[in-house]
């Protein structure tokens, strides 16, 4: 079934290509930050995670959200998903894929992340969010293929199989709640001390992963004659409504906490990640700004019923909900929490192009494995006898 992915019409090859070409360019990158060291990133002694982790933390948490699809279908036999949840198994391999490869780019020395393993230290967080997330790439995928082998050879799937879609389901919600134990753990961090950080981890991952799951649904439906349906649509769209209303109320509950404190070592935090202090400007500020702007304004427009089942409208909306939740975790989790450090210095981070660059060649790879699954999927699946899906 491998050959699937890489037969098509030259348009598509074309995109391989590119995406290929920018993975490349992620490993020169990468290759040149081996040998000068981490010094060319814009990471300090301060700082010491970027905008390497901050990937990790966005990606756990479009992984997770293929739960918010497997769950309905299997557990609940709800048949409108029955196309889709395919599409959300295979758009978790990728994004765990994508977890410890940023990880290896962050570490000056990557082969240093096999003492994980050699020497595993049960009350690490670390250890456990490796397994957390190397199990959920196995489940996902066996699950994944088994069900589309099955499908391809028009018979029920192995009954060892639903076992694992089960065990998929809590295994999914772990991933990203051993992320937030990841922060939450450092008491020195006030901006990650909260107990509310793991559900609004969650909160946004239910949020951004079916954004961008409906974002590819429609992605799919022009470029292919693959029709996820329009229902399945409405109620992933239903699903990111109260996710991100829940997102914002979690955050706004976290705002009142720190703010009617008035403990200072708590607000010093928010307040440099949207005005700045002690006189400097916050290179984040403008970032942070736009992340709320483009999350309130999203939530409103979704809970208008007329408008959230526009067709013309929803893809837009989608994208403003997934670059609001990458911004919070990309541009302000990480930074939030390091700065002010519990010295009280006040840092400036902001990534260097080295950085940026090799995040894009990730992503491109990340994209690349997707566009593979995806195709695998739609040449078994497709409406009709059709050896080749072209793209128009």
């Amino acid at each position: 079934m491998i050959e699937r992915a890489i037969r098509g019409s030259p348009r598509y090859h074309l995109w391989l290509l590119f995406l290929l070409s920018l993975s490349s360019l992620a490993l020169f990158l990468f290759s040149r930050q081996l040998r000068e060291g981490l010094t060319i990133t814009a990471m300090s002694q301060n700082v010491p995670w970027g905008f390497y982790i901050a990937q990790l933390t966005f990606l756990v948490g479009v992984a997770a959200s293929a739960v918010m699809v497997v769950l309905p279908y299997y557990l609940h036999d709800f048949k409108v998903f029955g196309k889709i949840t395919i599409l959300g198994e295979f758009l978790a391999v990728p994004a765990v894929l994508l977890c410890p490869l940023f990880v290896a780019v962050d570490l000056g020395q990557p082969s240093r992340v096999m003492n994980i393993f050699f020497h595993p230290q049960l009350n690490s967080m670390l250890f456990w969010d490796t397994v957390a997330l190397g199990g959920y790439l196995v489940l996902n995928l066996v699950i994944g293929w088994q069900t589309l082998e099955a499908e391809r050879r028009e018979v029920p799937p192995a009954r060892w199989v639903r076992p694992l879609i089960l065990l998929s389901i809590p295994w999914a919600v772990s991933i990203h709640t051993v992320t937030a134990f990841l922060y939450a753990g450092l008491p020195a961090r006030p901006f990650w001390f909260t107990a509310v950080l793991a559900p609004r981890f969650l909160a946004s991952a239910f949020a951004s992963g079916p954004s961008l799951l409906i974002l590819l649904a429609f992605v799919v439906r022009r470029v292919s004659r693959f029709d996820p349906g329009d229902e399945a649509i409405r109620k992933l769209a239903v699903i990111v409504t109260y996710a991100m209303a829940l997102n914002l109320f979690l955050f706004g509950a976290e705002l009142f906490t720190v703010l009617y404190s008035g403990m200072e070592h708590h607000t010093v935090h928010l307040q440099y990640l949207f005005v700045g202090v002690e006189g400097q400007r916050s290179p984040i500020a403008p970032f942070m700004w736009l992340s709320m702007a483009l999350g309130v304004s999203a939530t409103l427009l979704l809970l208008v019923p007329r408008i959230r089942t526009d067709f013309r409208v929803l893809p837009f909306i989608c994208g403003m909900v997934f670059v609001a939740v990458w911004l919070d975790k990309g541009a302000g989790m990480l930074t939030g929490g390091f700065v002010p450090s519990p010295m009280g210095a006040i840092t400036r981070y902001f990534p260097s192009l080295t950085e940026i660059f090799v995040g894009v060649g990730l992503y491109a790879f990340g994209a690349l494995v997707l566009t593979m699954l995806y195709k695998m999927v739609l040449s078994v699946r497709g409406e009709g006898a059709w050896p080749e899906i072209e793209v128009e």
